[in-house]
């Protein structure tokens, strides 16, 4: 009888694995899109360790954010951290905050290390937790992406958004409130 050795298929990287397509969001009520820009991080550029996860050897601060040329309609902003990228089928939320007043345009670093920045409040991320966690991909997998995006709102509070709301949960309850929005993305590997 022949031995046969099994040997384990290998794993894939942020750039070697196969996607799946998911609906996306409704779009924005607005054609506008608000203008992000960050002290903490350049659009497409690595992040810096200062904003990257404890468990991945960061000091876990989230990034300074600023946005210009929401509509005047604007009554409140959520903001955002999706990674695209996580070895999960459905990527990977590291921040939610929401009900964050309209008069706000800008967060300094630091400010969503606890759960309510600006005056607003935060839902829980996939870490669990109810405040920023920064990237923190599997060793070895390669850069992934990391989406930060303002969302202007038509309305004040988010009926129903809670600190136990989750990413896919919020993103639903915003359906028909978001007037425009805008991005920046961060890549993050090691």
């Amino acid at each position: 009888m022949a031995s046969a050795t099994a040997t384990a298929p290998a794993l894939s990287t942020a750039a070697s694995a196969s996607t799946v397509a998911v609906r996306a969001p409704e779009p924005a009520q607005h054609g506008s899109t608000i203008n992000v820009s960050s002290q903490s991080i350049r659009d497409g550029t690595p992040i810096d360790r200062r904003h990257v996860f404890t468990g991945c050897g960061g000091k876990n601060e989230s990034p300074q954010l600023s946005w210009t040329g929401a509509p005047k309609e604007t009554k409140s902003y959520a903001i955002t951290c999706f990674d695209p990228d996580a070895p999960t089928g459905s990527g990977y939320w590291h921040w939610l905050a929401f009900d964050i007043p309209a008069s706000v345009t800008s967060l300094d670093a630091g400010a969503a290390n606890g759960d309510s920045p600006a005056s607003g409040k935060s839902g829980r991320n996939d870490f669990g937790l109810t405040a920023y966690a920064g990237p923190c991909p599997p060793k070895g997998d390669g850069d992934h992406r990391y989406i930060f995006t303002v969302h202007a709102l038509d309305v004040a509070s988010i009926t129903g958004a809670s600190k136990e709301t989750s990413g896919s949960s919020l993103i639903f309850m915003m359906r028909g409130h978001v007037l425009a929005t805008g991005a920046l993305t961060g890549k993050f590997g090691h």
